[in-house]
């Protein structure tokens, strides 16, 4: 469904990625694990287009997309859930989610998935009419998840999708991402919370300074020394 071959990314003279090649098959969760700096958030701008590579190939379904500006790419089918959530502070939880489904004309198709949004999501339901700026930081997580379901992807792009939050709304994260995997869509997951992310993958990369160094099945990777001592505490 995605192929990234050989894909270098610089910022300034700072070479962040490099000849970085990994796919991912429809249906699947992909997860990339690494520490901070490793170049997991640049791979994801690189693919929703908001950075440019500076050499390499990213195929989406045998389509060329770097021939594509970043909204065109979200109408090809990729959603993006950015690190740090940025929801729409000043605009209601309800506007949120309409935006996620801006370049959509279907009107009473739109309807029926912001149904199928408040129904994954009943706090978003509760607080509707409510200031996305006011949700509590779960909350925020649970909204920028379901806006990036109102283009009806089918593939999301997730960036961190647990930090910050209390252990008892990682677990249900995690959850809704395999629920949302599960009725069809594929995911591409980078998270710091590599051991969770593992259990829940089908597959897996491990970034060390813009490259990748293991990649296996999560089950593999989970139970690799060598990822164990340097990622999951063991």
């Amino acid at each position: 469904m995605l192929e990234v071959k050989d894909i270098d990314v610089f910022y300034d003279k700072i070479h962040a990625i490099k000849q970085l090649t990994f796919y991912v098959n429809q249906g699947e969760i992909v997860t990339l694990i690494g520490a901070n700096g490793a170049g997991k958030t640049t791979i994801l701008k690189t693919i929703s287009r908001i950075l440019q590579p500076s050499h390499g190939i990213i195929k989406y379904r045998n389509e060329d997309i770097l021939k594509f500006p970043s909204h065109q790419v979200v109408d090809l089918g990729i959603a993006h859930v950015p690190e740090g959530r940025r929801i729409f502070s000043n605009m209601t939880v309800a506007e949120n989610l309409e935006m996620g489904a801006f370049i959509r004309k279907d009107a009473r198709e739109i309807k029926e998935d912001l149904e199928k949004v408040l129904e994954t999501f009943p706090r978003l339901k509760e607080r509707f009419n409510q200031m996305a700026g006011t949700l509590s930081g779960g909350e925020q997580q649970m909204l920028a998840i379901g806006r990036a379901l109102m283009s009806r992807p089918k593939m999301i792009l997730m960036d961190e999708p647990s930090m910050g939050l209390a252990p008892i709304l990682v677990e249900q994260i995690f959850d809704i991402i395999k629920a949302i995997n599960k009725n069809g869509t594929t995911i591409l997951l980078v998270e710091q919370n590599a051991k969770r992310a593992l259990e829940v993958a089908d597959r897996g990369y491990v970034l060390e300074a813009g490259k990748i160094v293991a990649e296996g099945s999560g089950a593999q990777l989970l139970n690799d020394p060598k990822v164990k001592a340097a990622y999951l505490g063991g």
